[in-house]
């Protein structure tokens, strides 16, 4: 054809004689980029030119334009245009490679654009020579010679000066060559629609199915979910980092009305980073007396929410959410989730709470590993069920539908830790998931969140029902998918003026209406007076439990009695209860108390069958009554308060001194039946004992006509 110019574009340059000559410094990966998508064409290893097939590709077919040497364009934008459309027909990825600038005003006078397997990776290159590679990238660079070079002319239009057609590579076939990275672009509707859908809680994944129906298929959508997920991802950080301010300058504000308002800003080489954290008095507060257990709410990460927004939770008194700090997070590396944890550990008086909960991810569990050694931590498993969802979707669920029943039943239902594994082979063997990465790292992680690996730990788990573990964050009903920094602060403020309130309501509930009894049993009416209503409810639906349950003694050392409970003709489904009835201790093989903080109604049958009639105080649970916010109780003080008021008061329990002696006479039978010289020493000394007693009941008999006397004298 004739040269002409191609108007694809307008734009102007200026020349000059004098050029001096300027590499382009290009850098392909992204940061979740699709290996496959750029690399799966790629033929050949290594970093030599001599290592790869260097056979000639030349493009074959009815091309509508091909470049030529003397074709003008309006810009160089117009240039680049033009070869990667003619790029997309052939079926390779182009990119920018070298220019020359003018020595006179640095303006570009000349570009190259090439086939992206040109040249070879410079393995040697500073940026990795000085450390160790952990994931090494495929090699996608082939010594390929195809490109176009362009040069401006004194007209102002670009000219093309050079044109290599022939590949040393395959070509990708027209149904692939959507997913090369050139032509890879996300058009301005695509991401109006993106931003929509992405307001409304919708993740990448079910995104790009809206959009594959929309547009008639994937290879006219002219992206990958990659770059869905990189564009969402960039769209709410840009969104939030101009808001960074407007929040520190809220945070200054609060702390100015009142210097107990504690927060902190991340800062690194002199510049914010975007993380910041702060607790007011109240939450630190709330902390002292319900820290035991604290939840780390991210589920801001899902793309329902678009404030990178992460409150510290925990549950009070009444088993409502309470705050213990906030964080906001631009930055989630590692470094910045161990940088938060210190701060608020240190908001918080460098007082570690005994576990925590988070969501599954690796890098906060490194951060928690870093900062809390000694606390227990468990992934929310309400997560975890949500990943299975995602990661197994397209293997199982959709064509075992059974699957997620059975995976429940397997995780909740297990008894033992045996009884899990065992269940855990059936479940991968049967859904053929023994070589699937995902589910196998699952159980290499079993510890932090399966139950039966965790309820030796405190977690303030008082439902059986409800979704207590999940991370049902503090400002549910405030914080939703449409709401943006502007109107965080007033709803930030509005939770937590909603929540004091509830709290005030429950304290009135409890303490002005009484709650209905169901048994004669004094221990319910103990615990209605010592527990607020709604764990006494929770604890009351233990003890009526326990009229359905059998207890027999199994075993009996002298000091450990062993009781196998379980339902009325359950006997297959049993619990072990060890009671030491000298201390007036139980420990079920359910967990539940140390768990919870309430006894199982294992326990509380026991306790019935041993005729314990109101609860030892070593399980009551000062986090659970009336006067939690009373003062803070360590844990030593109160195991002082066991082993010395504790017991005097249970002195005056006839069930006590019964049981008691009971112990100390089965050990002297036991001994003094060893031998005849034994015997007649434990004889005597029980007919000596027996005298004495005899004597302290005629004397207590005395003593009480004297005093019934001397009241009928005075009257």
């Amino acid at each position: 054809m004739e040269n002409g110019v191609i108007e694809f574009d307008i734009g102007v340059g200026g020349a000059d004689d004098r050029i001096e000559i300027e590499a382009c410094n290009d850098h392909e990966e992204e940061e979740e980029r699709d290996a496959s998508t750029s690399d799966a064409y790629s033929h050949g290893s290594g970093s030599g030119e001599n290592n790869f097939d260097m056979r000639i590709y030349i493009p074959e077919g009815d091309i509508e334009l091909e470049p030529n040497v003397g074709m003008e364009f309006e810009s160089e934008e117009a240039a680049k245009a033009f070869y990667n459309l003619y790029a997309r027909r052939v079926g390779f990825s182009t990119r920018v490679s070298s220019s020359r600038r003018s020595r006179r005003d640095g303006a570009i006078i000349q570009r190259s654009f090439v086939c992206a397997k040109e040249g070879f990776r410079n393995l040697n290159e500073k940026r990795t020579k000085d450390r160790e590679i952990k994931r090494p990238r495929t090699v996608t660079r082939v010594g390929c010679k195809a490109s176009l070079s362009v040069k401006i002319q004194d007209s102002g239009k670009w000219m093309v000066s050079g044109f290599v057609k022939e590949h040393n590579h395959e070509l990708v076939p027209p149904d692939q060559v959507h997913r090369l990275r050139s032509h890879r672009q996300i058009s301005g509707p695509a991401k109006t629609l993106i931003d929509t859908l992405q307001a409304a809680g919708m993740g990448p994944r079910r995104i790009m199915s809206v959009l594959i129906k929309e547009y008639g298929g994937i290879s006219k959508v002219g992206f990958t979910e990659v770059d869905c997920r990189n564009y969402m991802r960039n769209s709410k950080h840009r969104s939030t980092e101009g808001d960074t301010q407007l929040l520190l300058d809220y945070l200054k504000q609060k702390q100015a009305q009142n210097p107990s308002f504690f927060y902190d800003v991340q800062w690194k080489e002199e510049q914010c980073t975007g993380n910041l954290f702060w607790a007011d008095l109240k939450a630190r507060a709330d902390y002292n007396h319900f820290g035991d257990t604290v939840t780390f709410d991210t589920t801001y990460r899902s793309n329902r929410y678009r404030l990178p927004f992460a409150p510290f939770t925990g549950l009070n008194h009444h088993g409502q959410p309470v705050l213990f700090g906030c964080a906001f997070l631009l930055n989630e590396s590692e470094a910045s989730f161990v940088w938060l944890f210190r701060t608020w550990l240190a908001a918080m008086s460098d007082r570690a709470p005994l576990s925590i909960t988070t969501e599954h991810d690796d890098v906060i569990c490194s951060a928690v590993t870093q900062v809390f050694p000694s606390t227990r931590h468990r992934f929310c498993k309400w997560h975890v069920y949500k990943q299975c969802q995602e990661k197994l979707s397209h293997v199982l669920l959709l064509n075992h539908p059974h699957f997620e029943a059975a995976f429940h039943q397997c995780v909740n239902s297990s008894e033992t830790c045996e009884e899990f594994e065992s269940c855990w082979d059936s479940l991968v063997d049967k859904y053929d998931l023994r070589d699937h990465g995902w589910f196998r790292a699952l159980y290499d992680d079993r510890r932090r969140w399966v139950p039966v690996y965790i309820r030796a730990t405190f977690f303030a788990e008082i439902s059986v029902t409800e979704r207590s573990d999940g991370m049902n964050s503090y400002f549910d009903g405030y914080v939703n998918a449409s709401t943006g920094l502007s109107q965080f602060f007033k709803l930030y403020e509005k939770a937590l003026e909603s929540r004091h309130e509830k709290e005030v309501k429950a304290d009135l509930d409890t303490m002005n209406t009484p709650p209905v009894l169901k048994t004669p049993s004094p221990m319910e009416k103990q615990a209605s007076e010592l527990y607020t209503r709604k764990i006494f409810t929770r604890f009351q639906e233990e003890l009526v439990s326990t009229l359905t349950l059998t207890a027999s003694a199994v075993e009996d050392d002298g000091e450990i009695t062993t009781y196998r409970v379980a339902n009325f003709g359950e006997d297959h489904r049993a619990h072990l209860v060890r009671f030491n009835v000298l201390e007036m201790k139980a420990l079920c093989s359910c967990r539940m108390f140390e768990f919870s903080g309430l006894l199982c109604r294992h326990v509380l049958a026991v306790f019935r069958v041993a005729n314990v009639l109101t609860l030892p105080p070593r399980y009551v649970s000062k986090r659970w009554t009336r006067n939690a916010r009373s003062c803070v109780v360590l844990e030593e003080e109160q195991a002082a308060a066991d082993c010395s008021g504790g017991r005097r008061s249970y002195l005056e329990s006839r069930t006590f001194r019964y049981n008691s002696l009971r112990h100390e006479a089965f050990k002297l039978a036991d001994q003094g039946s060893e031998s005849l010289e034994t015997y007649s020493v434990a004889a005597a000394a029980l007919a000596e004992a027996s005298a004495k007693v005899a004597e302290a009941i005629r004397n207590e008999g005395k003593d009480r006509l004297a005093d019934e006397g001397s009241f009928r004298g005075s009257s």
